[in-house]
This record gives structure tokens, C-alpha cells and sequence, in this order.
């Protein structure tokens, strides 16, 4: 062990010197990947290489393993540069097709203010598109499925579903009558953490003020309190104010750190959800469809109804699969004046302009009561569940 004495601010400046060579290095390791993709339109590949993907991460792997690198940690932080890139070739290949989309003030029409969650989608969204936002909160989804059709707003962004608390039914509902098409979808992680104003402990709280989608994924945490009473907001974000405002050490919300900073809250219990992988999947939808690119990943969201002759949910699923088409969520609600019949909400993974998905569509509108087809998008989910 060496007796010399350590230099700590020396060290430190080095570390400072290092994260800011990273960062110059993962800038242009972005511009390649630019490269790589506007070779991509020449020859029309595909941005996904599984094959290319495993090999890379095996390579670097090994590499790692002779720095004294752990597996793990290689694996983890290339994954996330990689899923980076692959994000960025698929909005380029969108903002070719859609050259409107990039670099516009977009007036956004979302869930509550900012530091909800709906306005961390925004920011999400808005990033990809080197975008402007012209703020336009709003305090029900019906208002923002509104706002966009009356043209107040440009887009809305909503959450649809949630992997602890799972479908929020009235944004399906509100799908049944719009005439506005999905353009997009938005996955955020969602950290619920018990938000004070001002000094206390959660022993000392008597009243939680929370957004009812809080309180469903929190509700494991919540069953284990006694004597607390529970507020239910419209909004995190007005939940959040309330709390403020109210500057009572017995008086917390269910929020994240990060909301909790735009309002001067302070956590004193981290991670309260449910489930520690806690995800909500958003929405972005507009008055015009985009065109996305066959070299993408693509998702078509469908509304269809069969009526109530005995088999014909199977035989409309099975059209999708005589066509080869994956079929990756369904959803039932109630139709509205209609007693008993529901509607059926379907994703698949496929580009709605390729030839089985308009042979599929074609058999579908003369096999259902009623289709609509609400969207075709970025299939985000890809880039969550695995890697470049």
C-alpha cells in the first residue's frame, strides 16, 4: 500500500477532465450513427441487426474483461448507448419522411403542469424533435383530446397504460369517438417517492394527496399506513401545489424527486411503487397521420367492433394471423348506447402501408360492425426490450 499522500482535488480534476473527454466521444459516436443511417436510406436496410448487436456486445465484453471492466457494467452502459442510437436513426428516418415535424414550436396539450409525469413525456418527446413547446396543461383527458381537435393545440400527450396499475380505461374510451390519429409513443419510468413540503417523517403524515394512477401503483405502500387519509387529485401536478401551499409536516404527495424539485418538495421515502420497474406508456396524438418508414420498427393501433355472433372475435384475430402479423395488445371496452357490446383495441407490429397489413384491413372491414384504424407509429417498445 502506498504511503504517498493523494492529491483528492487533483483527482477530482482528472474525473472532471474524463467525463467531459465521454462526452465528447459519445457526441461523435451520435454523429457516426447519423452516418450509419443516412447510409441506411441508400440501401434501404433495416435499422435493427440483431445478429450485428450480439456480436458487438460479446466483443466488447471481452475487451472490458481485460480493463478490469465487470461484464455487467459493459453490458448495461452500452446498452443504453446503443438503444440511444437506434432512437436517433428511427426519429431521422421519421423527420425524412415527415420533414414538418423537426424543429417547429409545437403547442402541447398534456395531463396537469409542469412536474407531472405527462410533462416529463413532453420533454421526452420534444427532445427528439429538437422541438419548442408552447405550454397548454390540462386538467382531463377529454380536454386534451379537445384542445388538439378544436386546434388550440398542435398535439396531446397521454398516458395509456401502466405496467403496475395497468390500462387507463378512459383514454381508451376517449379513442372510440376521436377523429385524431396516434403519431407516437413515449416510455417513461415512473419512481414514486413521499413528497414533503417542509421538515417531517412518515410517521408524522396523516393526509397523502395523489393522482388516482399514484395511488394504484403505490397502493402496496398505501395498504400498510394506518390512519392516513387519502386526497385524490385530477393531476400530480396539482397535487404538488396543494402540498406546497399547504407547508404542513403531517400533509405529503405522491410524486418523483424531480417534481418534487420544481416545487421546493423534499422526499422521505424513495421507491414506494409497487413495482420497482414501474412504467407508463404515453401516446402522442395529432389531426394528421405521419408516414413512417418500412426501415423502422412500426406499430398500427386498431378499433374494431364484431357484434355478438358466437366466434367472430376469433375469426377477425384470426385474419391477422393467415397475414403473418404479430399481434401485441388487446383491449376491450364498452361502446356507448350499445348494451353488451364492446369495442376491441388492437396493436399490432406492423407498418399499416405494407401488403399484408391492407390485405389484413381488407378482410377485417368486411368481417366487423366497425374499424378504424387510430394510428400508425415508432414501435418505442423495441427499444425497451432490447438492445443495438
Amino acid at each position: 500500500m502506498t504511503t504517498d499522500k493523494i492529491d483528492l482535488e487533483q483527482v477530482r480534476k482528472d474525473i472532471t477532465a474524463v467525463d467531459e473527454a465521454l462526452l465528447e466521444l459519445l457526441a461523435r459516436r451520435r454523429d457516426l450513427s447519423l452516418q450509419v443511417v443516412k447510409s441506411k436510406v441508400q440501401t434501404k436496410k433495416p435499422i435493427r441487426d440483431s445478429y450485428r448487436e450480439t456480436l458487438l456486445l460479446q466483443n466488447l465484453t471481452e475487451k472490458g474483461k481485460k480493463l478490469k471492466l465487470k461484464p455487467d457494467y459493459v453490458n448495461q452502459v452500452y446498452r443504453q448507448i446503443i438503444e440511444d442510437s437506434v432512437e436517433l436513426q428511427h426519429d431521422f428516418l421519421l423527420q425524412l419522411d415527415n420533414p414538418g415535424m423537426k424543429n417547429a414550436e409545437y403547442k402541447i396539450a398534456y395531463l396537469g403542469s409542469k412536474g407531472s409525469y405527462s410533462h416529463a413525456a413532453v420533454e421526452k418527446y420534444l427532445a427528439s424533435l429538437n422541438g419548442g413547446l408552447i405550454d397548454l396543461g390540462c386538467d382531463s383527458f377529454n380536454g386534451i383530446f379537445a384542445a388538439v381537435e378544436d386546434k388550440k393545440a398542435d398535439l396531446g400527450v397521454l398516458p395509456i397504460e401502466n405496467t403496475s396499475s395497468g390500462s387507463i380505461n378512459e383514454v381508451y374510451d376517449l379513442l372510440q369517438t376521436t377523429r385524431l390519429k396516434i403519431i407516437d409513443e413515449l416510455y417513461i419510468p415512473v419512481k414514486h417517492n413521499l413528497l414533503v413540503a417542509c421538515e417531517s417523517d412518515p410517521s408524522q403524515i396523516k393526509t397523502i394527496y395523489a393522482h388516482h394512477q399514484p395511488i394504484a401503483q403505490c397502493s402496496d405502500f398505501l395498504a400498510e399506513l394506518t390512519d392516513v387519509k387519502l386526497e385524490v387529485m385530477d393531476s400530480t401536478s396539482s397535487a404538488l401545489e396543494v402540498v406546497k401551499e399547504l407547508n404542513d409536516p403531517s400533509v405529503a404527495v405522491l410524486g418523483s424527486a424531480e417534481a418534487g424539485k420544481h416545487y421546493g418538495l423534499s422526499s422521505i421515502q424513495a421507491d414506494v411503487a409497487n413495482q420497482k420497474d414501474n412504467q407508463t406508456r404515453f401516446i402522442v396524438v395529432a389531426r394528421e397521420a405521419v408516414n413512417v418508414p418500412f426501415q423502422c420498427a412500426t406499430k398500427t393501433s386498431l378499433v374494431l367492433a364484431v357484434g355478438q355472433r358466437p366466434g367472430a372475435l376469433v375469426d377477425a384475430l384470426m385474419i391477422f394471423k393467415k397475414h403473418h402479423i404479430n399481434m401485441c395488445k388487446l383491449e376491450s371496452r364498452p361502446i356507448k348506447g350499445r348494451p353488451w357490446e364492446e369495442m376491441f383495441y388492437i396493436d399490432v407490429l406492423e407498418n399499416v402501408a405494407s401488403e399484408s397489413m391492407q390485405a389484413a384491413i381488407k378482410e377485417l372491414k368486411a368481417n366487423t360492425t366497425d374499424f378504424t384504424e387510430i394510428g400508425c407509429y415508432l414501435n418505442r417498445s423495441s427499444q425497451t426490450q432490447q438492445f443495438s
